[in-house]
């Protein structure tokens, strides 16, 4: 076995630590961001979109879950995929990770930008350069590793729940306008029919509930994988399906679909945008310090996962084996992570949350039915929920990812090959020798 194969990172998260990363994670951009572009999409049918993408990510939760538990490595469904299905897809599903998180994690960048230039009323040039200055801070506290990384995201969850609690109450005790809520379907544009543009917003709001597989790709550094890990995933969907679906529900109620919709597209900070509207003086800046908070702790998860899943890469010779190297404390994969904040720090400077969402939408799709075909291929001692949910999911996320644009999904499914071409001439370049056969 390749001395980076042997290599292991120290369990320091229990079920606790594994919650709040889950809620670190999921708990940001998707609740702050893209129901503003949901809405922009279905109308009030976002609230519906929620609920439907959480049904599919619940199946895509559970899958993960008891393959993590199986198989509780660094690297996710990057790992799973090896073991279970094939060399090829398993390189697939890590690079979709890499390619889509990233993704998400610019949009997590851009967003903690938008909603601090609202806070401080500063300049839309600053934009950019804020939201690099937060990859680099965060990936400064990534490599401090990871003990220190999971207090900050204590503290970032704490105050973004208080936020999201103050947004829903606040809306909920103004007496919501029921008429915002009418037609409740609506077409998506010329080119969308109310259904298309129902699946469109739910698969962008998907996105939104993937946080939970970042438990699962740190799952080399969680107490007792086989029990935590399921329990953290399960107890962080219930919560942000709840909290997702009220502040979707307050949002639309009180300022109206059209009106999210714009503020996400004109400011990046759709939530602030509403609370401005129907909420006293002091919500506002609540508000918009929880969603700051939001996206830092998004943005920490993130780094932290792109680096656990470019490090199992690294260890299988699947990049350079630089990448697959640990410090030596063996807290932090090192490189993995400066690799991780450049990539990052570039798609920053696309500069546009609707194009970095979208494209996180496709590619985190086809990463997650790679999920769920593993969990189908999970011999039955180590089954622990039943197999049709491995079949919705996978399903659901094959049919929501076409739902995105033509564009989008075309060029994903270029970089798919384009992958597969990469790993081709890495297994000559880097490959340990005996990896070579693809185990």
């Amino acid at each position: 076995m390749s001395e980076l194969m042997s290599e292991r990172l120290r369990r320091e998260l229990g079920l606790m630590g594994a919650v709040l990363l889950g809620l670190g994670a999921m708990v940001g951009t998707g609740v702050f961001v893209s129901v503003g572009l949901g809405a922009g999409l279905a109308g009030p049918g976002v609230i519906v979109a929620v609920a439907l993408a959480a049904a599919v990510a619940t199946c895509n939760a559970l899958s993960s879950a008891q393959l993590a538990a199986s198989h509780p490595v660094s690297g996710g469904t990057y790992e799973y995929g090896y073991r279970y299905l094939t060399p090829w897809l398993g390189f697939v599903a890590g690079w979709m990770f890499l390619i889509a998180k990233s993704a998400s994690a610019a949009t997590a960048a851009l967003g903690f930008a938008g909603y601090t230039r609202t806070m401080f009323d500063l300049s839309v040039g600053l934009l950019i350069p804020l939201a690099l200055l937060a990859v680099v801070v965060l990936t400064a506290i990534v490599l401090s590793g990871l003990r220190r990384s999971n207090l900050t995201n204590a503290v970032i969850v704490s105050i973004t729940l208080l936020a999201l609690a103050v947004f829903v109450l606040v809306g909920s005790a103004t007496a919501p306008e029921l008429q915002d809520l009418e037609p409740f379907f609506v077409a998506g544009g010329a080119h969308r029919s109310t259904l298309g543009a129902l699946f469109h917003a739910s698969a962008l709001m998907f996105v939104a509930y993937t946080g939970y597989g970042r438990i699962a790709t740190l799952g080399e550094e969680v107490h007792e994988p086989e029990h935590t890990i399921p329990r953290a995933i399960i107890i962080v969907m219930a919560i942000t399906l709840v909290l997702y679906t009220a502040v979707a529900f307050v949002g639309v109620s009180t300022v109206g679909a059209d009106a999210l919709a714009e503020a996400a597209r004109t400011t990046a900070a759709p939530l602030a945008a509403a609370i401005d509207r129907f909420g006293p003086p002091w919500a506002a800046p609540v508000l918009v310090l929880g969603a700051v908070t939001a996206m830092l702790g998004v943005l920490l998860n993130l780094i932290l996962g792109l680096s656990r899943v470019l490090l199992a890469m690294g260890r299988r010779g699947d990049m350079p084996r630089a990448t697959g190297r640990l410090n030596a404390d063996r807290t932090t994969p090192v490189t993995a992570v400066l690799i991780v904040g450049a990539a990052i720090a570039a798609l920053v400077l696309v500069g546009d949350i609707q194009t970095t969402w979208t494209f996180s939408a496709f590619t985190v799709l086809i990463y997650y039915a790679l999920t769920n075909l593993a969990a189908l291929r999970l011999p039955a001692e180590q089954r622990r929920y039943p197999r049709l949910l491995a079949v919705f999911g996978l399903a659901g996320c094959l049919f929501l990812a076409f739902w995105v644009e033509r564009e989008v999904w075309l060029i994903g499914l270029g970089l798919i090959v384009l992958g597969l071409l990469w790993q081709l001439v890495g297994r000559r370049l880097w490959r340990p020798a005996d990896l070579q056969g693809g185990t």
